[in-house]
């Protein structure tokens, strides 16, 4: 007799999705290939993704909807599995970003979380060197999610000329990066501002940090070290980051200028190259 592994499905969302995910199937009559066969995987993955040895992906998930007839349930069950492969000292922060109504972030070194394309957040993670690099990739992914609401939160995001000019990932993470950053030009809810080298010294030299407004709950700061990341709501560091961030801002290129120097370093740095030169003909 094969050997099933048992699951404990109040021990994690993960455990949850794999014995959910297993209840269901069966209850369809379906073995692992079979459903496997019918939504374009593997029954291996199926296997994996029940005994929890594999994260589920939100594509994964709603094919599984569709092919079960399970009315989003795994399609709503994935954000909570993939907020659970989050690191536990940001899980607190993500749970707070997701109910924030407005976020003000300065970032001195990289493009700002919600803002990354997955090949990029793929390349800054990997520096940690993680043994489950796609389920944070995922994770990451999805905390996106909340600029797709209806009413997102309103962002403001100010990002050092070095999260420009370093090259994530290579070339052409880069230039979809940048490319990426410049969808937010015209954006109702998201603004992007970029800090200029020529700003020389300015009011945030210790660092990035994030501040936070939420409709019933008092205003957060968040900042990180080298392991961890913190929040605080004591006012008088809310004031003082409110004021940090108004000189910033002041200091910034506009949102038009900002968007002009992306495209230049974009084509300057991080041209394509994939597309061999033209040979005038002698």
């Amino acid at each position: 007799m094969a050997n099933i592994h048992t699951l404990d499905p109040s021990a994690s969302p993960l455990d949850y999705y794999g014995w959910e995910l297993r209840r269901q199937r069966e209850a369809h009559g379906l073995k692992q290939g079979q459903l496997g066969d019918i939504i374009f995987c593997t029954g291996s993955l199926i296997g994996q993704i029940e005994t929890t040895k594999k994260v589920p992906t939100r594509d994964f998930s709603e094919r599984v909807d569709a092919a079960l007839g399970t009315d989003g349930v795994f399609s709503r069950l994935v954000g909570l599995v993939l907020r659970s492969q989050l690191p536990t000292w940001f899980q607190p922060y993500a749970d707070m970003e997701a109910r924030a109504t407005y976020i003000s972030t300065y970032q001195a070194q990289l493009v700002y979380g919600l803002l990354q394309t997955e090949e990029y957040a793929r390349a800054v993670l990997a520096t940690g060197m993680p043994d489950d690099l796609e389920a944070q990739v995922a994770a990451r992914v999805e905390r996106q999610r909340i600029l797709e609401r209806e009413q997102p939160p309103l962002a403001w995001a100010i990002l050092d000329e070095a999260a420009l000019q370093r090259p994530i990932g290579g070339r052409e993470t880069m230039r979809r990066q940048l490319a990426r950053l410049l969808e937010f030009t015209e954006h109702r809810w998201m603004r992007v501002q970029v800090l200029p080298f020529s700003a020389g010294e300015h009011a945030s030299l210790a660092g990035s940090f994030t501040a936070m407004r939420f409709d019933n709950d008092p205003d957060i700061v968040y900042t990180e070290d080298l392991i961890s990341g913190h929040m605080t709501a004591n006012p008088d560091t809310i004031r003082e980051a409110a004021r940090r961030y108004a000189h910033l801002q002041a200091a910034a290129l506009s949102v038009e200028a900002s968007a002009a120097l992306i495209t230049r370093v974009m084509e300057e740095r991080y041209e394509d190259r994939s597309r061999p030169e033209e040979r005038a003909v002698a």
